[in-house]
């Protein structure tokens, strides 16, 4: 993550699926992450309704 920083990049995680894999990704810089423990896949038109819920 330091040497994507470093160039200017933004870091994406993929695949988390607990809340210490989360953890450790904040406490060392990922910029965002995607995965199971955020949401599981589903329907387009639910996204409103997740961030609504999640806000």
């Amino acid at each position: 993550m330091q040497l994507a920083h470093a160039l200017g990049l933004t870091v994406t995680a993929e695949g988390i699926e607990n809340a210490a894999q989360a953890e450790r990704l904040r406490q060392t810089g990922c910029d965002t992450a995607q995965g199971w423990y955020f949401a599981r896949p589903g329907p387009p038109d639910r996204i409103a309704e997740i961030l609504r819920e999640r806000s």
